[in-house]
């Protein structure tokens, strides 16, 4: 009879091994399928949940408009004071609505298209009429290319670590704005990135916007709809001025505002806006060095409100929350010919406006998403959990109960 119950127990304790061994073995075997779907459903071709969003975003963009309002003009004009500024917003357009347009893919594992930019005011989301009024300096800053592209990215069919990855901008591998690595395309256009993303990596993304690349470390874990995702800022060393960021000594173009490239924060891209006086910053100054903000008053820098970041979930690399913030700024210089400027004293950046593109999944999505992608994957960490517990706990009481009866037998 002891003899039996002894069998029985190392039964037990074998049963309990074989199951913990099996569940640690589901961890490269499950990790090996998730692996499999995610870089087939990730590539950018038609029939893929990557090509779908890609095509068209799967949740709506909106792109908010802040204009600053001279309070103080005719002390401006007659005095040469400080312009008082408030902001008044948002106006908020959507865009990104339209499919991309001239798609052809291409041998090498690369797709070409054009993105429409094309906006869709909507009333209910802003505070007044597309026609409302504003006092500003009267000098005419659009963005009204109907186009963007031609772009140029890798599909990731033959190598998904490129998935999304702009290989050529308007047929160029580099920028024709900045000398040296500043005139590198590196990233993606931020919608997306390859998959299986880590919260070491660096994610690089081009904008058209303000005409270069730039980059985004990660922040924090975020969970938006009950999707676990990673947060990525874009942080003030991608601003800052060459003397803390050795490698932004090529995007300094101008040493005027710039005081001969010690002062952070505003980036001149005259050159890629037909010679417009034009300096992009964050909203409210941001990280900018005092003396670029000190030609004006009002403004209340805000890190939370003002700052960008993209929320990528970490196994598709699809961005599922954005906020993109940047704001366009005149150079202002005294001027005998211009009214409004005669009395100015100094050059300095006056904010016209800043703009918020902004997006998050929507509920359908993110209950497609959940279904197709985290449940399952929730799933499979589960059972390995499961398994690893139970064999174990059976292995250690059978184990425990097997040597109490031998130590029972001895006596």
């Amino acid at each position: 009879m002891g003899g039996l119950l002894n069998c029985g127990l190392l039964s037990g304790a074998v049963i309990g091994a074989i199951l913990a061994i099996l569940g640690g073995a589901l961890i490269p075997l499950g990790n090996y399928f998730v692996e499999k779907t995610v870089k087939k459903e990730t590539v950018i071709e038609n029939g893929t949940i990557a090509y779908e969003n890609w095509l068209v975003p799967g949740s709506p963009v909106y792109r908010q408009f802040w204009f600053f309002d001279v309070q103080n003009p005719k002390e401006v004009m007659e005095n040469g004071s400080h312009p008082i500024l408030k902001q008044k917003g948002p106006y908020t357009y959507r865009v990104r609505y339209l499919p991309k347009e001239n798609i052809t893919q291409h041998n090498d594992s690369t797709v070409s298209f054009y993105q429409p930019n094309i906006a869709l005011f909507q009333p209910d989301l802003s505070v007044g009429p597309e026609n409302d009024t504003f006092t500003i300096v009267n000098l005419a800053v659009v963005y009204n290319e109907t186009l963007d592209g031609l772009y140029r990215i890798h599909n990731g069919k033959n190598d998904t670590s490129k998935t999304a990855l702009i290989e050529t901008y308007k047929d160029k591998t580099t920028l024709p704005y900045w000398p040296g690595g500043c005139a590198m395309i590196n990233g993606t256009d931020g919608a997306s990135f390859p998959p299986f993303v880590q919260k070491t990596a660096r994610l690089d993304l081009f904008s058209s916007d303000i005409c270069r690349s730039i980059y985004s470390n990660f922040d924090s874990e975020q969970t938006v709809k009950d999707i676990p995702l990673y947060r990525f800022i874009v942080p003030p060393g991608a601003f800052a001025s060459p003397l803390v960021n050795p490698d932004n000594i090529c995007f300094c173009t101008e040493k005027e505002i710039s005081q001969n490239c010690t002062l952070a924060g505003a980036l001149d891209i005259s050159s890629c806006k037909q010679g417009k006086p034009v300096y992009v910053t964050l909203p409210h100054f941001l990280y900018a060095s005092e003396e670029i903000a000190q030609g004006v008053e009002g403004l209340h820098p805000n890190p939370p409100e003002h700052m960008t970041f993209l929320d990528v979930e970490p196994t598709t690399g699809f961005t599922l929350q954005f906020a993109k913030r940047l704001q366009i700024n005149l150079l202002v210089r005294p001027s005998t010919k211009i009214t409004v400027l005669k009395k100015i004293k100094l050059p300095f950046l006056f904010p016209i406006l800043w703009l918020n593109e902004t997006a998050i999944i929507d509920d359908k999505k993110a209950e497609f998403f959940r279904e197709k992608v985290t449940n399952k994957i929730k799933l499979l960490h589960l059972l390995q959990a499961v398994l690893i517990i139970a064999g174990s706990v059976m292995f250690l009481g059978f184990l425990v109960s097997f040597l109490v009866c031998r130590a029972q037998k001895s006596k």
